[in-house]
């Protein structure tokens, strides 16, 4: 998680801003900063030799007092957010809501990008309800491309797919992977953990459309414990999984 705890350590920070400048566009997951303190000294951080990154983010999302944002920071240089929204999945008194923390909606424009507007629907899936939560986001593609009529869309984001989350005939009962117009990127084989586990949680699926606008077999997981030296205790209290990461065609 991210919070006022990592934001106060220097060594941390330092990592954590060397991993966000390695990209024009990033998600982070698991922000637990009520007052957005711990987000503000990121920024401090990022922008600290010259401002070139904003951020967008959610409400704090869940059921229960526990609750997560989703971050997206941007070069705004580069990038720019078009619209945004909370996907609203129903109430979430009766338990019937889609997901633990509903997708935070965000389309951006580009002109530096073969595809000038792509909307990111990032998600954090609880692993106990995994398999329910990523079939639900066909349901939020279609809300996407009713809303906004943007069909450029990337999936991202801990889906927990894989392990002993989702398994054998799980798969069958998951639409964005059984409907073959959507290409996952980040294959079964990779490890997103940073643990001794090998696991591939953390994904990215795109629509038909946006594969179009990726650099073809860019996507990978970004190891950062080895591409910057750092021994396994200090790698995961960074985090405990890697970032996984794309590019898009200029």
């Amino acid at each position: 998680s991210f919070g006022d705890t990592k934001a106060s350590n220097t060594t941390l920070m330092n990592i954590i801003t060397k991993i966000v400048q390695r990209y024009d566009v990033i998600l982070i997951q698991e922000v637990r900063d009520s007052d957005l303190s711990a987000t503000q000294k990121l920024m401090e951080y990022v922008n600290k030799d010259s401002p070139q990154y904003k951020y967008i983010v959610s409400e704090p999302l869940g059921a229960s007092t526990y609750k997560e944002r989703y971050l997206f920071l941007y070069r705004e240089a580069l990038v720019s957010v078009a619209k945004s929204y909370t996907y609203d999945d129903g109430p979430e008194e009766t338990g019937q809501d889609a997901f633990s923390r509903e997708p935070f909606v965000v389309m951006f424009s580009s002109k530096h990008t073969a595809v000038r507007d792509f909307t990111l629907i990032p998600q954090h899936t609880s692993p106990e309800s995994a398999v329910r939560e990523l079939n639900a986001l066909y349901d939020v593609v279609a809300d996407v491309r009713a809303r906004w009529n943007n069909d450029d869309i990337v999936l991202l984001g801990d889906f927990n797919a894989g392990c002993s989350y989702v398994s054998g005939s799980d798969w069958q009962q998951i639409r964005i992977f059984t409907d073959k117009t959507f290409h996952w990127l980040i294959t079964d084989a990779a490890d997103t953990t940073v643990s001794q586990t090998v696991c591939p949680y953390d994904r990215i699926v795109v629509t038909a459309d946006m594969m179009r606008g990726v650099v073809k077999d860019s996507a990978k997981v970004y190891n950062y414990m080895t591409d910057l030296n750092l021994k396994q205790d200090l790698a995961l209290a960074v985090s405990d999984h890697f970032p996984v990461e794309v590019k898009l065609s200029g």
